[in-house]
């Protein structure tokens, strides 16, 4: 390995670095070298890893014997309950690829409603 391209590792692990510093306690999506994606909370940057509460899916277990039928539908046909767990993990920087903030779409522009003023009513109403 020469020169050139140690530093250019070295600087591309401190841009890393110095993004997951940014987006701490945001959720993020983690792009790995070997081409998994994961989603999850980063928690804590050290200065060779980064800690990251990562998400998984998990499923309500009511009844294994009853196999696939019932996978996503309980007896009454309803779905079944589904539920996200975080779990605490730590990936070094060096087989982190990239690192990008989850687009969450932003809630609707409601319109301004103007105050109009009732007219007014004593009581009883004749």
């Amino acid at each position: 390995m020469n020169e050139e391209n140690y530093g250019d590792s070295m600087e591309a692990t401190r841009n890393l670095q110095d993004q997951c510093k940014k987006y701490k306690y945001y959720h993020v999506t983690l792009a790995m070298k070997d081409g998994r994606t994961l989603d999850g909370i980063i928690e804590e940057v050290d200065a060779d890893r980064v800690r990251v509460l990562v998400g998984e899916d998990v499923m309500e277990q009511e009844g294994e014997e009853e196999g696939d039928s019932r996978q996503f539908y309980d007896g009454y046909g309803r779905p079944r309950r589904r539920f996200r767990r975080f779990r605490r993990r730590a990936f070094p920087f060096a087989s982190l690829a990239g690192l990008a903030l989850l687009p969450y779409a932003a809630p609707y522009p409601y319109p301004y409603y103007p105050y109009y003023p009732q007219p007014y009513y004593p009581y009883p109403y004749y």
